[in-house]
Parts: structure tokens; C-alpha cells; sequence
């Protein structure tokens, strides 16, 4: 791959920056007026449409002012299937970040005698054959993999003009108070088909000039360069890497792409440029696996999506360092070796879909690669797809919900880089979770248990404040809260994730912390049973007879140790529901794939909470064997 002759210059500019309930009406609407103890606004921040070469190359028509309107609820031709297609709950915002490699090129091939008709992937897209056009994407993804440019595919003039199309279609829909969008593109870097994909956001109504794309630099240190220039220029913003389940182990690896050891600068402009980690999306679910949490009974959560993004189901990835739970131990194991996180991520979840449609409800599921999946019976006859993996291994998308005083494109981004906010499986539960030293056990059935967290503590996101030193045996408070979504199951349990390093080895804890039926936690493993099952998967329905609407508690660490370095994250589970494979095949009278789960337990995870000891308190360790994997 080539470098853009700016970057070395461009080094120069890097800088290293030292419960209440909703308001009434619509769940997340804003109500004009500030609120300082935030809403919480749903969204999407992850979407494709035909301006995406790939997914132009599946059929794909829709725009971006077709995705914008989808979002907000909207009825929307869809154009692979002819139907008519509309949310079931409207989001607050969205963005559409489509891909910067030969961005908006492929639509003109619907504009009369544009020369792209008479190149091969042009002839190929204007066939109308799917396997033409699956032909078109794997020379698209070749290119691309390869850092070998489409030469006629690489007009910067049209490029520029089409993105300045996109920023002007953003700022079209974007509402503030009552829908908001952010200027956003993706950074699609590959490298051997190893996915290290970026979404970039801007805060501002301009927008940079022009996109950063992976055939100008494969390198994350490249993008993030681009990003510091940016911001320089007045254009503040912030990357989400997605699919680390597809990185090969590249996304949390403890090397640069340049091969050297992650050092202290490295972490620092890791920190100020990628704030956030997408943990679910229609490819698969990063947060942990089972081979890498065997005690953890949730961890196989759409985890089947395997293969590396355009192997057509030939290359499975390494898993040591492409899930999210792990790179949150590894960060506080380098605060402990260099006093810096690199992996001091927020968590958001999304959609990656290339319809222009955010599908995260799982019973309104319309595919999500254009023409390859957008009937029920074309999802369910288990054929591969180029992509990597048969449309049954797909998942329907996540959703992001962000904790911010108003519905406003700068609340939202500030929402999100500050990391008070958290990503669900599509579902719309609401979640909050704070970090003190000092709440009591009522805290979460007071009126002003929202205003009291705040004051005591952090939110999610958040740094816990330092240990006090009058009182050693303090323990880390966590009061969390989950309200179901009312469209969906209810809830299961609450379960506490903890990450740390114990004598240079990576450690991790899942707890249950509160759970719906007055079931019984096991007194020896601490674990409780499971909730049940009331899905009738025949007919792809289930009741709402067991589960809670709500769940809530103040839990302390039983294991903590004030030397220790810590992360700490709530996930929410949902009782058991049918996955949108069930719905489908109900909707055709036919048997569900045994080759996926009839049903699914949809869920909520938080960002995380970090505890950094004192350095009073901390005696120096040796070097051992477990954080010594972490360097070469």
C-alpha cells in the first residue's frame, strides 16, 4: 500500500491531550430543554448505501436520503425486492458511513453513456446476474486486499463531488431536538483480507474536504494522522473500529502495524482518536468467545460468523486478539506495564448493513446485503455468500444508545466520546451503570438515584475516583439499573464482567448480580440457573410469562484488591426469543435451520469502568510470563 506524501509532515500537528427516568412521550424524544442528568438516545451509526461500491455491486439503489428516512421511521422502497420497508420504532439518529474506497462511483453507472459501463466490473453489474455481481465485489475486495487500485474506479474530482454530496444529505436530515444525524465515512483497511475497518465521525456541520481511504494507507497510525489533521483544521472527530471478530487477531494485537511493540505514544494517540469499539453487527458479535471465556455460559452469543471477510468460507481468523473483553484486560495490563490503555474503548453496536436500511429488529429482519438476502427464502437456503458466510450465520444489527442532555448532532458526539454509552443486540433496553466508593444499597430505589450516582461516582465510561486512603478495605460500588424494551422479552438477568492482571497474567470474572424469579443463585459457583424458555418455535412467538420488566442492584467486588488494576462492564440479558431465522422460516411454513439457534437471548453491554490503583499502593511486580505475551 502506498502512504500519503502528507503523513510524515503531517506528524508534526499530533498532540496528546493531557435513576431518573425519561421524559414523558416517546422513549429517547427530546423535550427542548437540556437535561442534565441525560436521555438516552437510539441509533445507528453504521450503514451503507449504494454510494458503497460493494454494496452497489448487490443490487443496492437506495441512498442516503432513503436511509435517513428509514431511520426516522419512514416507509421506504426497498429496490432489490420491490417491497415497501419501515421501522417498528424510529431511531433518534443515525449515520451513514459509507465506504471511502471509490466512494460514489459505481452509481454512475446508472447515469446515460458514462464510460464505467464498458469496464469489465461495469459490464459485470450491468448484467443484472448475481453471480456477475458477486464476480464485481470479489474484484472490488481483491483490489482492495491487495492495495492494487481500479484505476478507472479512482476519479478524485467525482469522488470529492459525491461527498460533498453525502455531507450536504447529512445535514439535510439532521434535526436538532428531534433527529439527528453525524457526517461520518468508513476507513475499509483489509490487508489480506484481515479486517481492520474504521467508521470516522465528524462533530461539526462542515465536514473535512475530502475522505481518507485503505488504498492510501492500510495503517490504523496513518488514519489516525488524517484524523489529527482533521481535527487541526477544525473538523473534531473520532474513530470506531468493527468486526475485531474478523481482524486475524490484527484489531488487539500488542504490535503497531509497523511490527513494534505497542509504546506509550502509541497508546496516547489510540486513546484520543478511537474512543469506541462497535461489540455486535450484522457479522457476528465481538465481545468474547468461548474458546476465550470457557466459564462464561453466555459467551457463544452469535458468535458463528467465522471466516474472514471474502474468503467465501475458506480462511477461519485467529481469536486471541480480535474480541473486545480480552483488549479490555490486555489495556489495563499496559496501564500497568506503561501507564498507558491502549484499549480504553466505549462501547456502540450497529447495523454494517449495505440495503440503506438499519435492520436490528429481529422480527422485521429484510437481509443486509442488497440483492443476495432480501427475501426469506433466498436468507434461509443456507447458500455462502461472498462475503464469507452463508446468509443464515448473519445476524441482525445492533443499536447504539447514547446518555446525552439533548438530541443534538455535538450532544451525541460528545455522548459518545466521553463513552456514557452502550450498545444492545437491537433491542431497546435502557441501561445505567455507575461506579463509586460509597453507595448504599438503596441508592437504586431512590427518586433521586440518578442525580445521587452522579454525585457519587461515575457513569459508565468513567474513571473510578481514587481509592480513599483513610479506608483500605473500601471496595469498588456499582449500582446499575436495566428497563426492558417494551417491544421485546424481559429481562433475564444483570451480569458484571470484570478484567484484570494478576501477577502478569490476564484474569476475568463474569458475575450475576441480579436476576428476575426469585430463582437461586448456586452457593458454590455463584451462578444462577436458567430463566426458562416460553418461544413456540413453530409459529416463531413466545411470552412474556417469565422475566422481569425491570431489574436493578447495588453490587461490591468480593474479589477486589486495591493494587490491581481493573475494568468492569454490565451486560443485560434478555429471556429467550425467537432469532429472526425462526420468523422467517414461520413466515415461509417451513422447519427452522438446524445449522443456527431457533432462539436467542438479545442483550445490552455498557461501557466499561476502570479502576487504576494509587501509585502508593502499588509494590513493584516482577515480570512475569502471562504480560510478557503482550510485547514480542
Amino acid at each position: 500500500m502506498r502512504d500519503v506524501s502528507y503523513l510524515t509532515l503531517a506528524m508534526l500537528l499530533v498532540t496528546v491531550p493531557a435513576i431518573a427516568q425519561e421524559p414523558a412521550g416517546e422513549p429517547g424524544r427530546s423535550t427542548g430543554t437540556k437535561n442534565p442528568l441525560n436521555n438516552v438516545y437510539f441509533g445507528e451509526q453504521h450503514l451503507h448505501t449504494q454510494q458503497s461500491a460493494d454494496a452497489f455491486s448487490f443490487g443496492t439503489r437506495n441512498t442516503p436520503d432513503d436511509a435517513y428516512n428509514y431511520c426516522k421511521g419512514q416507509a421506504v422502497l426497498k429496490n432489490t425486492s420491490g417491497e415497501m420497508v419501515q421501522r417498528i420504532t424510529p431511531y433518534d439518529w443515525c449515520a451513514v458511513t459509507d465506504h471511502a474506497v471509490f466512494f460514489g462511483m459505481l452509481p454512475l453507472l446508472t447515469q446515460k453513456d458514462n464510460p464505467l459501463k464498458d469496464t469489465p466490473i461495469g459490464k459485470a453489474i450491468l448484467s443484472g446476474n448475481k453471480e456477475q455481481g458477486e464476480a464485481a465485489f470479489n474484484e472490488i475486495i481483491s483490489s482492495v486486499a491487495a492495495g492494487k487500485p481500479i484505476p478507472y474506479l479512482m476519479d478524485p474530482q467525482i469522488m470529492r463531488t459525491v461527498w460533498q454530496q453525502q455531507k450536504a444529505f447529512a445535514n439535510k436530515h439532521n434535526d436538532p431536538g428531534t433527529f439527528t444525524t453525524l457526517i461520518a465515512f468508513e476507513w475499509t483497511s483489509v490487508p489480506y483480507f484481515q479486517n481492520l475497518h474504521h467508521n470516522v465521525f465528524f462533530r461539526d456541520d462542515e465536514g473535512p474536504d475530502v475522505v481518507f481511504s485503505s488504498l492510501e494507507s492500510i495503517r490504523r497510525e496513518d488514519l489516525w494522522t488524517y484524523q489529527e489533521v482533521q481535527r487541526s483544521q477544525g473538523h473534531d472527530n473520532f474513530s470506531i473500529p468493527h468486526n475485531s471478530n474478523l481482524s486475524n487477531s490484527l484489531m488487539f494485537a500488542p504490535r503497531t502495524t509497523y511490527g513494534s511493540p505497542i509504546d506509550k505514544q502509541w497508546a496516547q494517540r489510540s486513546q484520543l482518536n478511537s474512543v469506541a469499539v462497535e461489540i455486535t453487527q450484522t457479522k457476528g458479535s465481538s465481545e468474547t468467545h468461548p474458546a476465550l471465556s470457557p466459564n462464561d455460559e453466555f459467551a457463544g452469543f452469535e458468535t458463528d460468523y467465522k471466516h474472514l471477510i471474502g474468503t467465501s468460507g475458506t480462511v477461519v481468523g485467529k481469536i486471541d486478539h480480535s474480541y473486545l473483553r480480552r483488549a479490555l484486560t490486555d489495556g489495563v495490563g499496559f496501564k500497568e506495564m506503561i501507564d498507558v490503555n491502549p484499549w480504553k474503548f466505549g462501547v456502540v453496536a450497529g447495523a454494517d448493513s449495505h440495503t440503506g436500511f438499519s435492520v436490528n429488529e429481529e422480527n422485521n429482519y429484510t437481509g443486509s446485503s442488497g440483492g443476495l438476502d432480501d427475501t426469506a427464502e433466498l436468507r434461509l437456503n443456507n447458500v455462502m455468500m461472498v462475503s464469507g458466510e452463508p446468509g443464515l450465520k448473519w445476524s441482525t444489527s445492533g443499536t447504539t444508545a447514547v446518555w446525552a442532555p439533548e438530541n443534538t448532532r455535538e450532544a451525541i458526539f460528545d455522548g459518545i466520546r466521553r463513552k456514557e454509552t452502550y450498545g444492545t443486540s437491537g433491542t431497546l433496553i435502557r441501561l445505567r451503570f455507575f461506579g463509586g466508593w460509597d453507595y448504599t444499597d438503596a441508592l437504586v430505589n431512590d427518586p433521586d438515584f440518578v442525580e445521587k450516582a452522579y454525585a457519587g461516582g461515575v457513569p459508565m465510561g468513567g474513571d473510578m475516583p481514587a481509592h480513599p486512603e483513610s479506608d483500605l478495605a473500601k471496595v469498588p460500588t456499582f449500582a446499575v439499573w436495566a428497563l426492558k424494551d417494551p417491544k421485546s422479552g424481559n429481562l433475564d438477568r444483570i451480569q458484571i464482567v470484570k478484567g484484570w492482571y494478576d501477577n502478569g497474567y490476564a484474569r476475568e470474572m463474569v458475575y450475576d448480580v441480579a436476576w428476575s424469579d426469585g430463582r437461586k443463585a448456586d452457593p458454590e459457583t455463584g451462578k444462577v440457573p436458567p430463566v426458562g424458555n416460553s418461544v413456540d418455535i413453530k409459529t416463531a412467538t413466545y411470552r412474556n410469562s417469565i422475566g422481569d420488566t425491570q431489574l436493578s442492584t447495588v453490587w461490591k467486588d468480593p474479589d477486589f484488591d486495591p493494587t490491581q488494576h481493573a475494568v468492569y462492564y454490565a451486560r443485560v440479558i434478555e429471556i429467550p426469543t425467537p432469532r429472526w431465522t425462526t420468523y422467517d422460516a414461520a413466515k415461509l411454513g417451513v422447519d427452522p435451520p438446524e445449522s443456527v439457534p431457533a432462539t436467542i437471548q438479545e442483550r445490552a453491554w455498557s461501557s466499561p469502568i476502570w479502576y487504576t490503583p494509587d501509585a502508593k499502593l502499588v509494590t513493584k511486580q516482577p515480570f512475569y510470563p502471562g504480560l510478557r505475551q503482550l510485547l514480542p
